[in-house]
């Protein structure tokens, strides 16, 4: 008797291991399904949401650097509320606006200090703790910006915008609301142009080499604004580790969504440079 108890006991135990190693097997292939199409899992989307279990329309970082204050300051008196007015904005059209700004390569230096301070009386930034403020580092601070935005907020769309960019929040989320039908979105003024290889020149481009012979950019939004879909955000945050970056942030983002299945949309209205009627932004 005893020992058919312990082959029982043994069998309900193996069965018990199977049944935990098929539902391992399972949580794999989901896992693994989802970092392929660029998604969390269902359980990730519901349970890492730390504002609010309704979906944002947009959250749109506002890239800025240090010594900047007048450029944010102009910003604030004109398209970005404050105070009460950015929380309603939160909270009645579903649209998160931050600044972004990394820290100084000497930690807790005046630099540091004067943004701390400016973000205790206006709140309104988003301060990448890991980032090294440098001119060569802003295309991986565009990176950890969509990161930290797709990590924090559950919002339908992540924008970027420069701080010497004036923005139609109204006109932009009208924009925004006919592209809720795809999934995979990239929108913006859309351009190419020459990749220089020479080290002296303002744009050069140490990768040259990789972009062929006739030395061109492959097709991608201008970076003073533009707008990708959630699911692109998640796909940047989860493969964030293997993303590499290029000379220029918007080129770096425009070679992220080369070999998926993503919309690009021209959209003219996000060319910031050359103002025109219904135009939702306008560079300074």
């Amino acid at each position: 008797m005893q020992k058919t108890g312990f082959i029982s006991l043994k069998s309900s135990i193996g069965e018990l291991v199977r049944e935990q190693q098929k539902k391992l097997s399972a949580l794999e292939m989901e896992l693994a399904a989802a970092r392929h199409e660029g998604f969390v899992s269902k359980y990730l989307s519901e349970t890492n949401v730390t504002h609010s279990k309704k979906r944002l329309l947009a959250v749109i970082g506002i890239v800025t650097e240090f010594g900047r204050k007048n450029n944010r300051d102009a910003i604030r008196k004109s398209w970005l509320p404050t105070g009460q007015a950015l929380k309603k904005l939160e909270e009645e059209k579903g649209i998160v606006i931050r600044f972004i700004i990394g820290r100084s390569v000497n930690r807790g230096d005046s630099l540091d200090r004067a943004v701390d301070n400016e973000n205790r009386q206006t709140n309104d930034f988003v301060i990448l703790e890991d980032h090294v403020e440098a001119s060569e580092e802003i295309p991986k601070k565009s990176k950890l910006f969509f990161v930290h935005a797709a990590d924090t907020w559950d919002a339908e769309f992540y924008a970027k915008v420069n701080d010497d960019v004036y923005v139609n929040i109204d006109a932009l989320g009208a924009m925004l609301a006919t592209h809720w039908d795809k999934p995979r979105v990239y929108i913006g003024c859309m351009k190419s142009g020459e990749v220089f290889s020479e080290p002296k020149h303002k744009w050069y481009e140490p990768d040259w080499w990789k972009f062929g012979d006739g030395k061109s950019y492959f097709r991608h939004a201008s970076g003073e604004l533009y707008v990708i879909s959630r699911a692109l955000a998640q796909f940047i945050s989860i493969n964030r580790s293997i993303l590499r970056t290029y000379a220029h942030d918007d080129v770096s983002v425009g070679s992220w969504f080369i070999g998926l299945d993503v919309k690009h949309i021209d959209e003219g209205k996000l060319c910031c440079s050359s103002w025109s009627s219904g135009a939702i932004c306008a560079a300074v």
